[in-house]
């Protein structure tokens, strides 16, 4: 597996159709935190928004949800969490690809994904992918013939596993645990049920709180082994509470 980050100018992006006209006349920052589900012909992610003014509210949002997806050309918008002392809303956004996208996705062949650091901001796109190196060279070939202006900032191989935490966790596991982490199931005071998070993930609450517990108790041991701290004892002989 290899990542490249790339920087494009955001102006670019808009006559392109993948960054949506005066998007930052009245927002600072978008980053990508998760992409839930990429097609050729369109894309579901979970987006950071930072508002250059004070946040509107569920209300209000709603009230324009016509009007908010005219302008901007989504298909849908969900709000997830509002964060008024940093001006962020957290969107559940579904977005149609532009046909020059369609033709990168398709040659990507599903064998390249986004991941972190991917922020968008007035002058420039900083977007990082993760994938196979074969494809990854295909598209950076196609950008070129095309003619398309971008920036390698960074390129490197990677392994499978990036350390041993997470190897302590299945693919989904990893998945849905950094979900959770990122819109908030983590923080005090918790900032998402698990009955929402579940509810974007497309699964029920006891299935998705099953992987979070087991992927939980997996980090909780090898926490433990590394710190030599393992009960002497192991949990299935202890004595349970009448």
């Amino acid at each position: 597996m290899q990542s490249v980050t790339l920087e494009f100018r955001t102006e670019d992006l808009v006559l392109l159709g993948v960054v949506p006209p005066g998007l930052f006349e009245k927002y600072e920052e978008v980053e990508l935190l998760e992409t839930l589900r990429l097609e050729q012909g369109w894309r579901l992610q979970l987006l950071r928004v930072r508002r250059r003014g004070p946040l509107k509210t569920a209300v209000e949002l709603e009230q324009e949800s016509r009007r908010i997806r005219s302008i901007y050309g989504l298909e849908s918008f969900e709000l997830v969490e509002r964060r008024p002392r940093t001006r962020d809303y957290i969107l559940l956004v579904r977005q149609r690809n532009p046909e020059r996208l369609r033709r990168w996705l398709s040659l990507a062949g599903g064998e390249i994904s986004p991941t972190a650091p991917f922020r968008l901001s007035a002058d420039k796109v900083v977007a990082s992918f993760l994938g196979e190196e074969r494809a990854i060279r295909r598209v950076l070939k196609r950008l070129d013939r095309e003619e398309f202006p971008y920036r390698v900032v960074r390129a490197s191989g990677r392994p499978q596993v990036v350390d041993e935490a997470s190897a302590a966790l299945t693919a989904l596991q990893a998945k849905l645990v950094a979900r959770a982490w990122a819109l908030g199931y983590y923080a005090v005071p918790r900032r998402i049920t698990l009955t929402r998070l579940a509810r974007q993930s497309g699964r029920s609450a006891p299935a998705y709180g099953k992987v979070l517990r087991r992927a939980e108790g997996r980090l909780i041991a090898r926490w433990l082994s590394a710190e030599g701290a393992l009960l002497e004892t192991p949990p299935s002989e202890l004595p349970h509470e009448a």
